[in-house]
């Protein structure tokens, strides 16, 4: 089986402070795939204070997927990545920052390092669209995920 890198990145930006923004996408829950308009389980297990191991069953094209996520937290650069261990995409990287915007609000750079494994050598051009549906896909959940953290997080008005 061969292996190919389809490096992707987006920004999504927040009207919440960088340190409130951070703490929320930190604090992972099983029904954090509902909010990014997934289906399916996931089982988190905290190794250590800056690690977890998170275990999750979604469905993917009408079928179970089970995908077995390290994610290391750095809460003092407000940064976390997150590495599959199991899965479709096993052994790629995706990198969260978070950078304040003055200070009600923020933006997460987002680094997506994919990994696609083939029988054979994949064209230049194939990896490239691969890694646009990607993009487009992740920066899509990150748009629900902003929503949901500033109806939680931002003062409601008179």
């Amino acid at each position: 089986m061969l292996a190919t890198s389809a490096p992707y990145k987006f920004s999504q930006r927040f009207r919440v402070p960088a340190r409130q923004a951070y703490e929320w996408c930190t604090d992972y829950r099983p029904d954090d795939l509902a909010l990014m308009n997934e289906s399916g389980t996931r089982d988190i297990q905290r190794l250590t204070q800056d690690t977890l191991i998170i275990t999750e069953i979604v469905k993917m094209d009408r079928r179970k997927v089970k995908k077995v996520k390290l994610i290391k937290l750095n809460p003092e650069e407000l940064a976390w990545y997150n590495l599959q261990l199991v899965g479709p995409n096993k052994h790629s990287a995706f990198l969260y920052k978070i950078h304040p915007e003055g200070r009600n609000a923020s933006r997460l750079n987002f680094t997506g390092l994919l990994v696609v494994y083939s029988g054979r050598k994949i064209p230049r051009s194939r990896i490239r669209k691969i890694a646009n549906v990607e993009r487009g896909y992740d920066a899509q959940a990150w748009i629900l995920l902003a929503k949901e953290m500033e109806k939680d997080l931002r003062p409601k008005e008179a």
